[in-house]
């Protein structure tokens, strides 16, 4: 094995063991991970025979990236390429839509999250790119210790992510990696340096040697110092570099934030004390946003209730009751056993109208998280595993990584349902509530209080100035709703959304939350999903599109009650309905939608339309803007992609390309135009050229019978094969040494038989056949793709350009001579 293979096999082992490192990250930890090592070992492949035709650097890394590209092609989307294997603009758009659903997946999904087809993607193409990396610095450049560095990103992002689920036997395998590579290098400079001996430390002289020493010793001790020297020092350097990526990789990982809990991303840190404890958890924003976002509305919860309606019935997760000017978020608070029945709910009175309904909930296997959706307010909850129960906000939270994949529980829950009077003549709740839920940050920007202000002007209770809030963001206000707005939840983002007016769930429970505790109104917010779809059985189902944000205010003697400020999304609770005039008889006939028998009429929105755009009418819309657009601007980042890669490819296959186009002009019809000696010299170049192609290199100073006896010794050919070799030779020998025809006679050369001369193409054609078939696989695909006489290119432009100069230098000699006298003359 050469130095070069050995060092792409060491490369390509150290990067595998450090990508081994992301595999307790995910709950299928070989398939991407050989899908990974087989891409890799393709391209170290792909570069062993790039530099020994060899190519510049710059093209050998792009015939890895070339290649690179076609088989993740081939991976992951298949069907959008040409034969499976060429991309087209659909594959490079697919790839991107993997992506992005990869990075959401990310932020999804606890560890070990599922393989879904974006994490495979990221994992393999992240895997890959590193891999390459390492290739170019320890192969391409011979500079295997700076290879390292990435070796080190790559460990250290699997152990930042992870942190807990990284042993330290991935750590000795990443470390084992890379040291084997530095060993590898070094067995490579020491086979191309020789080895270096010391003098006196060996035990004495040399064998043979004086044993003083001399000028010659002295001379000789002096060489193999300098040579030592330049061995040791990329030694020296390799050793520091070593030291630092093995130090920095106990190090990095402890300064890298760790992967969320799951769809919402409630991070959870309860211990292992069974009976107290604490629990935290960030702010959802951009979880929230991303699930309003997926292309896919993928099913997360399954029920089934006895409750007469489902309109009611929001699964909620957790409340974030802290406001700090940065973020919303839940504040810390102390947690406990699930209790059997649940505590009372905190402020509702015996008055207020309830109803106790019992649901029974299914979780995906994917959807993994540790806070329980369920419906609020819960009175009891039966549920196996380890949960623990937080009683400010009635939710249920996972302990010692307990998630809610797969999860069956059912929920007893009461339905809440006061009056407006109730609600209106609420009397006020007590000091310490209200000093908690109604504080804002100093940093929350003045014009929030006024606008609170503004709109609740005239409302004579806190419900009223609640209602009109609710009335104000939903349809007064001329708020539009958009998943795509820039995310934010803090004092700045909620001036800017008020400014702006445009925004998704998020902004307006944070906004209105934020404005009702100005006023002076107890205010929170809740997160979960709205109540999902109904399928034919009776079963409901929540995607998680439809994942959602409520705001929840408070009032003494109903406890905390949900309000919907978000236009499009959800729906409005009885209590928070505003009385609307009726200035005719004809509205009291309708019946309302939930009171009709009638079958639901048929959909007439488009199927690929997306549920929140359904919900919110903009199908259409957006059907009609597509319409108009049908012609729109021309598609030039794929047409340029598209070129791009084409260009590649094209570059890629240039080699082959010209030698097809060289073996076609040498034996094809054109050859033989041009004359009987033009096509024979033709024909013995082609067959030197193919020879030297398949392993037989040509000897330019052998004459045409030696080159013949080296092309069938080399080539191991017999019988008709080795005939035709030497039958072109002795053609050659004739063009190039016989004497000229006679003006007049026939233009046909005869052999010394007196036959007319062989089809030499023919006899080519078969000589490089059978020299194809005796030679090794490796040998015939490097002759096809990267042939050795491709370096004639190079040599022909070298030629020219060595011409030029000398035309140039030629030209500059003339115009100095032509000058000389008229300067000669001006001198004088």
């Amino acid at each position: 094995m050469s130095g070069g293979t050995r060092l792409t096999a060491a490369a390509w082992l150290a990067t595998v063991a450090a990508a081994g490192a992301l595999t307790p990250l995910v709950d299928e930890p070989v398939g991407w991970l050989a899908q990974a090592a087989l891409v890799l070992a393709v391209l170290g492949a792909v570069g062993v025979m790039a530099r020994r035709t060899p190519l510049a650097r710059p093209l050998t890394l792009l015939a890895q990236l070339v290649t690179a590209l076609v088989l993740v092609t081939v991976l992951f989307v298949p069907g959008t390429a040409l034969g499976g294997m060429i991309p087209l603009p659909a594959s490079f758009e697919q790839l991107w839509l993997l992506l992005g659903q990869g990075a959401d997946d990310v932020t999804r999904f606890a560890t070990p999250a599922p393989v879904t087809d974006g994490i495979r993607l990221l994992l393999v193409a992240g895997v890959v790119l590193i891999g390459l990396l390492v290739d170019l610095l320890a192969v391409t450049f011979r500079a295997a210790a700076p290879a390292g560095l990435p070796l080190l990103a790559l460990y250290s992002v699997a152990a930042g992510l992870g942190q807990g689920d990284i042993t330290w036997l991935w750590f000795l395998a990443a470390a084992a990696g890379y040291l084997l590579l530095l060993l590898a290098e070094g067995r490579d400079r020491v086979t191309r340096w020789g080895r270096v001996f010391g003098g006196p430390s060996l035990g004495g002289p040399a064998r043979g040697g004086p044993a003083a020493g001399g000028a010659s010793a002295g001379g000789a001790s002096a060489s193999r110092a300098e040579t030592s020297n330049r061995l040791s020092s990329p030694v020296r350097t390799g050793r520091r570099i070593g030291a630092a990526a093995l130090g920095l990789a106990l190090l990095v990982p402890a300064l890298l934030p760790s992967l969320g809990g799951g769809l919402l991303d409630p991070a959870n840190n309860t211990g292992g004390n069974p009976v107290g404890g604490t629990v935290t958890a960030v702010n959802p924003l951009v979880a929230l946003q991303d699930s309003l976002n997926q292309p896919e509305n993928r099913t997360v919860l399954t029920y089934s209730t006895n409750a007469r309606d489902n309109q009611d019935m929001y699964l909620r997760i957790v409340a974030l009751d802290q406001f700090d000017g940065t973020a919303w978020k839940p504040a810390e608070r102390r947690i406990q056993a699930v209790p059997d029945p649940l505590p009372a709910v905190p402020g509702l009175s015996p008055d207020v109208a309830r109803r106790l309904n019992v649901t029974s909930i299914e979780a995906a296997d994917w959807y993994k998280q540790n806070w329980l959706p369920m419906p609020y307010p819960a009175q009891r909850v039966e549920i196996d595993g380890r949960w623990r129960f937080e009683p400010e906000g009635r939710t249920l939270v996972g302990d010692h990584r307990q998630t809610t994949a797969g999860a069956a529980y059912t929920v007893a829950s009461l339905s809440v349902r006061p009056t407006a009077e109730q609600l209106k003549n609420a009397p006020e709740p007590r000091p310490s509530l209200v000093g908690e839920y109604t504080s804002v940050p100093e940093s929350l920007p003045e014009v929030v209080a006024e606008t609170a202000r503004e709109v609740t002007a005239g409302a004579g209770s806190d419900y009223e100035r609640a209602l009109a809030l609710q009335e104000w963001f939903a349809r007064e206000g001329g708020f539009r709703y958009d998943t795509q707005v820039r995310a934010g939840s803090g004092s700045a983002a909620i001036a800017r959304f008020l400014e702006q007016r445009e925004g998704f769930c998020v902004h307006f429970a944070f906004s209105m939350a934020a404005m009702s505790r100005t006023l002076g109104i107890p205010a929170r917010v809740a997160v979960g999903f709205t109540p999902g779809t109904r399928t034919g059985t009776g079963v409901y189902e929540v995607g998680i599109q439809d994942a959602h944000a409520w705001p929840e205010v408070y009032f003494e003697g109903v406890g905390w009650t949900r309000f919907e400020p978000t236009p499009s999304r959800g729906n409005v609770p009885d209590y928070a309905r505003p009385a609307l005039p009726d200035p005719s008889g004809t509205d009291e006939t309708e019946p309302e939608p939930e009171d009709s028998t009638a079958p639901a009429p048929t959909p007439t929105e488009r199927d690929d339309c997306p549920p929140e755009l359904r919900r919110a009418g903009e199908c259409d819309a957006r059907e009609q803007d597509a319409a108009a657009g049908a012609g729109g601007d021309f598609p030039w980042s794929a047409v340029l992609l598209t070129a791009a890669a084409l260009l590649a490819l094209l570059t890629l296959l240039a080699p082959l390309l010209w030698r097809t186009a060289v073996r076609s002009r040498r034996l094809g019809a054109r050859a033989r135009t041009a004359g009987p000696r033009a096509a024979t010299l033709a024909a013995w170049r082609e067959l030197l050229d193919t020879g030297w192609d398949l392993g037989v290199a040509p000897d330019e100073a052998a004459s045409p019978r030696g080159a013949a006896r080296r092309l069938v010794d080399g080539g191991r050919l017999d019988g008709e094969a080795a005939a035709a070799a030497h039958r072109v030779a002795t053609a050659v020998e004739r063009t190039l040494y016989a004497p000229p025809t006679p003006r007049g006679a026939a233009d046909t050369a005869q052999d010394p038989a007196g036959n007319p001369d062989p089809d030499l193409a023919a006899d080519v054609r078969l000589v490089a056949a059978a020299m194809r078939e005796h030679a090794d696989r490796r040998t015939r695909l490097h002759a096809l793709l990267l042939p050795r006489s491709c370096v004639r290119v190079k040599w022909a432009a070298q030629d020219r350009r060595a011409a030029a100069a000398c035309r140039l230098r030629s030209t500059a000699d003339r115009a100095t001579a032509r000058l000389r006298p008229t300067l000669s003359r001006r001198r004088t």
